[in-house]
This record gives C-alpha cells, sequence and structure tokens, in this order.
C-alpha cells in the first residue's frame, strides 16, 4: 500500500475531547489508515510514553502513525513521519536531521502548498476547507481553494478543517488523496462508528 492510499483517512488525537490511547484504537478499529498524535501542552516524556503505545496500535492496524510538530518525539517513538506548519522546523532541516522521516507539510494557501512541495514536502495537509472549531483564527480556503492546490501540486493533498461525514464526499471529489479529521472522529460519543462511517464515504469515492 502506498502512501495515498494510506493517507486515505487521516485521524488526529485531541485530548480536549477524548484521551489519546483508547480513541486512537477505537479510530482504527473502525478504519483509520493513518494516525497524528497532536499534544500542544504535554512534558516530552508524556509525548513520548503516549507515542509509544499509539506506535504499538498502528504497527498492530498496519497504519501510518505522525507525530506533530516535534522531530524528536517521532524520531524515538520510531513514527513513520512528522507533520510541520510554517511556524515549525523548516522542512529542509527537517530532511537533513530524519532522512528516513515522511514529511507532511500543513499549508494554507497555494503560495505555501507550491513552497512546501519544492522544499520536499512529502504530503500536504490544505485546509482550513470550512470552519472549525478546533483551531482558532484559521483561514479558511473552502472547497475551491483546495482544488486549486490539489491541481498545483504533485504530491498527494489531504484536506483538513471542518470535515465530518455530511460534507466528505464534496471534499474527496476535488482530487484528494484524503481527509483528515479531529471533531468528526474525536468528538463523537462512538469513536469506532464514527471513523466506520467516513472509512465507507472514503472508499465509495476514491475506491
Amino acid at each position: 500500500m502506498g502512501l495515498r492510499e494510506k493517507l486515505k483517512l487521516y485521524t488526529i488525537t485531541d485530548r480536549r475531547l477524548k484521551p489519546e490511547i483508547e480513541s486512537v484504537k477505537q479510530a482504527l478499529e473502525g478504519g483509520a489508515t493513518a494516525i497524528q498524535l497532536r499534544i500542544k501542552d504535554a512534558s516530552t516524556r508524556e509525548m513520548y510514553e503516549i507515542g509509544k503505545e499509539i506506535r504499538k496500535l498502528t504497527n498492530e492496524y498496519d497504519a501510518l502513525f505522525f507525530v506533530d510538530d516535534r522531530i524528536d518525539v517521532a524520531l524515538a517513538v520510531n513514527a513513520d513521519g512528522v507533520q510541520l506548519g510554517p511556524e515549525d522546523m523548516p522542512i529542509e532541516i527537517a530532511r537533513e536531521i530524519a532522512p528516513n522521516l515522511i514529511i507532511g507539510a500543513s499549508v494554507y494557501s497555494l503560495e505555501e502548498a507550491l513552497k512546501a512541495e519544492r522544499m520536499g514536502a512529502d504530503y500536504l495537509g490544505a485546509g482550513s476547507v470550512f470552519p472549525t472549531k478546533t483551531k482558532r483564527d484559521v483561514k479558511v480556503i473552502g472547497l475551491d481553494g483546495l482544488k486549486e492546490i490539489v491541481r498545483a501540486v504533485r504530491i498527494p493533498v489531504v484536506a483538513i478543517g471542518g470535515i465530518n461525514a455530511g460534507n466528505a464526499r464534496d471534499v474527496l471529489l476535488t482530487g484528494v488523496s484524503g481527509i483528515a479529521v479531529i471533531s468528526a472522529v474525536m468528538g463523537a460519543e462512538d469513536v469506532r462508528r464514527a471513523t466506520q462511517e467516513l472509512r465507507k464515504i472514503v472508499e465509495e469515492v476514491l475506491g
């Protein structure tokens, strides 16, 4: 299974909604193909401990595992990759430090997308497609902005921001390789069922 295939249903943790390890297990049972550990306010030690457990789970379910921002933690827990935003470590430096990590770049405009591809990102997390409560003051690019990015780059694009079972089909029809979700899964009462529902839509559109 190639990178594009593994980015189909990309689920991101959010401890404000659910504790990481149990919710990741349920998301994987429901069909998530990639997991990103995102914790903004934990110690490095705690991130490492949680990351180790998630690494075991993702191996068990043959899913990719990414760490948000932190190359050191990604390397320490043997994650598959790291997700970097415009304010994080520059992609080309991350590549020097960790040549074997898959590097995802968070982009919020066509310009940022083209730059990230030029700098050597392996895939893009592009958004915010719709307004979202998870990130404040985020720029909304809409489906048209997303289509522009998909057409302009050669690397896989994962759409993020306000995506749920109600709008996922429209997002997938823009030509993205996958969708990234937080609230639609981590905010659901039944994480497994919410993931299954999204996976079904993903399979119907992407095959």
